[in-house]
């Protein structure tokens, strides 16, 4: 089968021809119908985290069900979204009701298939979405509706189910709070998604990219701005000078979780969304932490159990309660992909999704 396939790091992306092996017990082959392209997967590149190589991209996906082995009871023709996290439900987080930070999923990449000279693959987050088909554990899939279009199902399964489990799960946020974003890709534009949906207001989008405005009034915020010497001045005057009750930083680097305390109110909460990099430090002076009574906190994969949530929001978008038009920015082949990453590093649009042939 044919897949996206990422040599070393910085290295062209390329489709190449990849083997699988047969779902093995408890195991389902699923025919990959749509994929987003997501920030975590550049970090797979771009040298933010170091996962074994070569390796097939791609984490955010929804398909169909084609073979199921020994064990599996999901049937052969089900719709699912994969699960780039599943959770074991033995461990203590799993038991203590925290299965987003089980301790089963710890690796960027996990060892599955060969390419086609017979080199071990590898597939990004377990799952290697970018290709054709998949091999993943039962657990990894949730089932969804027959009827919910791919590309909108995909979807789901990472950038929704993080940015809205961020707003209601991680920082809980309620009507007339008031909320910032900082980043505007598919995870930032879900966060402001959600922020309408729970009735906060004002809701100020903050993005480097003057493009982005449109897409963020159409998720959900109220203002837009971008961000400069005078942003905090800016976000105080539209909260009466204290600052926003809830700032989401959907970026992932040092500088913008700074910006993102500034922005927040004494006693407010900042809810780190964006995923950084190991040597990218945050230095916060320790009177400002003392004085400022602020909460700094991050959300791994929305704090959610998708077995449970992705469901709702499925059932959410097909009675139109969830929008997600505004995140997707256009359909691309897989051959297209490697453009669609090249897109995603310059910050164009929200979410490029990669759909495949029936």
């Amino acid at each position: 089968m044919r897949a996206l396939v990422a040599r070393a790091p910085g290295a062209p992306l390329r489709v190449e021809e990849i083997r699988l092996p047969a779902p093995g017990p408890g195991e389902l082959r699923v025919r990959v119908r749509a994929a987003g392209v997501c920030h975590s997967d550049l970090s797979m590149v771009n040298g933010t985290l170091a996962p074994a190589y070569p390796l097939v991209l791609g984490h955010e996906a929804a398909g169909v069900v084609v073979e199921a082995g020994a064990g599996a009871a999901v049937p052969v023709g089900t719709q699912v979204v994969l699960n780039w996290a599943p959770a074991c439900r033995r461990c203590w987080h799993c038991r203590h009701g925290e299965p987003w930070l089980c301790a089963a999923n710890t690796a960027p990449a996990v060892p599955r298939g060969e390419t086609a000279d017979g080199e071990a693959l590898h597939v990004t987050l377990g799952l290697g979405a970018f290709a054709e088909e998949v091999v993943v554990p039962e657990a990894a899939v949730v089932a969804v509706p027959d009827d919910l279009p791919p590309e909108r199902a995909a979807l789901l399964g990472c950038a929704v189910l993080t940015g809205t489990g961020a707003v209601r799960n991680t920082a809980r946020v309620a009507a007339g709070e008031s909320v910032a974003v900082i980043g505007l890709g598919g995870v930032g534009l879900s966060v402001l998604t959600a922020a309408r949906a729970a009735g906060a207001a004002p809701i100020v989008a903050v993005d480097v990219a003057e493009a982005k405005r449109g897409l963020a009034l159409a998720a959900g915020a109220t203002h837009f701005l971008v961000p400069d010497d005078r942003l905090s001045k800016e976000i105080r005057a539209l909260t009466e000078g204290r600052g926003v009750d809830h700032a989401f930083e959907c970026v992932g680097r040092a500088a913008t979780i700074r910006t993102a305390w500034r922005l927040t109110r004494r006693g407010g909460a900042v809810t780190v969304v964006g995923m950084g990099g190991k040597d990218d430090l945050v230095s916060l002076s320790a009177l400002d932490i003392f004085h400022s009574a602020r909460t700094l906190r991050s959300s791994v994969y929305g704090s959610s159990d998708p077995d449970r949530e992705v469901p709702g929001l499925a059932r959410e978008v097909g009675d139109g309660t969830l929008d997600l038009t505004p995140l997707i920015s256009g359909l691309v082949t897989l051959d297209e992909a490697p453009e669609a990453f090249d897109r995603l590093a310059r910050g164009e649009g929200a979410r490029w999704v990669v759909t495949f042939p029936d």
